[in-house]
């Protein structure tokens, strides 16, 4: 009866059929081990729980807050940006807290794409950096994001074959689901040069900045001389401060850039409840001690799933960040597609995780593994995969 061409432009969500697949076997009865979603199990470390009680029993935190975020956590937010990559950042116009980091990055997108206008992704992504771009109206050209491809060559091919010529870049390093990381910060320099001389905005998603391993450290894009001319950066305390359900980002940057997204904010939301704002407050400028427990959670239960894994005969590369490992379907089930594959490993595994497919062209030849369970739970779900593939 009713078309909505906004809607139209959304395909199925490949993650939902997993998703009620698992739900289905669950019902029966059956122990399905949950590797799929980005969901982490961590609790939020004790002191900021217990700063959004004390927050929360004020009645004056009850009231609408700012939309743009109180003026304390956006303050907490650049200095934390200070303490970690020396990069200055005026509280009142280069930040702005969102609603988790999907809320702003979509928000922006609405605030600054217009219909007909191209913007560049990487591809396999995480699907709301080409459907926010989707849903402004605009248009989406990738970029192959694969190991052996270099990716600022294949950018550049990217932008010369596209016409109209692209309005912005949107980025996403340590990246989600490939696992890819910059190595230094040359890589965002040659980002920025090209922005300028090509006037592209660039949007860097920052979200696994804390979850790294190995010795490797994450650079950020706006340490990139001039990268505050032509972009912004989106961080978020859900991974670092294992506060997925809080929903607490930030965008921060170029001036006008955030001054759109705080505009377009000032119309749709009052801002998030002022107690999680006041308890990220203590999470950004608290002891960090738990920021380095969880990450070693996560490089300790990495380090389970790739060692059970390349026992069983899968031999997968280690990331050397987020809370992901992107894994090469074996080459006998790999003629399935990644979906297929999926199902598979939930009928007779016992273990749902995500198919690559789901996240666009380039991923249907792997499956995503989110380490969202114990090693104890991570080592059952191996010997289950151990089953499949010697099968």
């Amino acid at each position: 009866m009713y078309e909505f061409n906004r809607i139209k432009r959304l395909p199925p969500y490949v993650f939902g059929i997993v998703n009620a697949m698992k739900i289905e076997h669950r019902r029966r009865g059956e122990d399905i081990i949950d590797l799929g979603m980005g969901n982490p199990d961590l609790g939020t470390p004790e002191h900021i729980v217990e700063k959004l009680i004390e927050a929360a029993k004020n009645p004056k935190n009850h009231r609408y807050s700012a939309s743009k975020g109180i003026t304390q956590l956006r303050m907490a937010i650049c200095e934390w940006y200070k303490r970690r990559f020396d990069v200055d950042l005026d509280p009142e116009t280069e930040a702005v807290v969102t609603i988790g980091s999907k809320e702003g990055l979509s928000h922006l997108a609405l605030a600054t794409v217009e219909p007909g206008d191209i913007v560049l992704t990487p591809t396999p992504a995480y699907p709301i950096h080409p459907y926010s771009v989707i849903i402004a109206g605009g248009e989406v050209r990738s970029i192959p994001m694969r190991k052996g491809v270099d990716f600022f060559e294949e950018m550049q091919k990217a932008f010369k074959s596209a016409w109209p010529r692209p309005k912005m870049l949107i980025i996403n390093f340590p990246h989600n689901p490939t696992t890819q990381v910059v190595e230094d910060i040359g890589f965002f320099k040659k980002v920025v040069d090209f922005a300028k001389e090509n006037r592209i905005i660039v949007l860097h998603d920052f979200a696994y900045a804390d979850l790294v391993f190995d010795d490797y450290k994450a650079p950020s894009f706006l340490q990139a001389e001039g990268a505050k001319d032509i972009g912004v950066e989106f961080f978020s305390l859900t991974k670092s401060y294992s506060m997925a359900g809080w929903r607490v980002g930030f965008c921060v940057g170029n001036k006008e850039i955030v001054g759109a997204l705080i505009k377009i904010k000032s119309y749709l939301d009052y801002g998030m409840f002022q107690p999680i704002q006041i308890a990220s407050i203590i999470a950004l400028r608290g002891q960090q001690d738990c920021v380095s427990e969880i990450k070693k959670t996560y490089e300790d239960r990495r380090n389970t799933l790739i060692r059970g894994l390349r026992k069983a005969g899968w031999d997968i590369e280690p990331p050397k960040a987020t809370m992901f490992v992107w894994a090469e379907i074996p080459e006998p089930f790999k003629k399935m597609g990644s979906l297929e594959f999926s199902k598979l490993l939930i009928k007779e595994a016992g273990v749902a995780v995500s198919p690559g497919i789901g996240f666009g062209e380039g991923g249907d030849e792997f499956v995503r593994f989110a380490l969202v369970e114990n090693e104890h739970r991570i080592k059952q779900a191996v010997k289950g995969i151990k089953k499949v593939l010697n099968r």
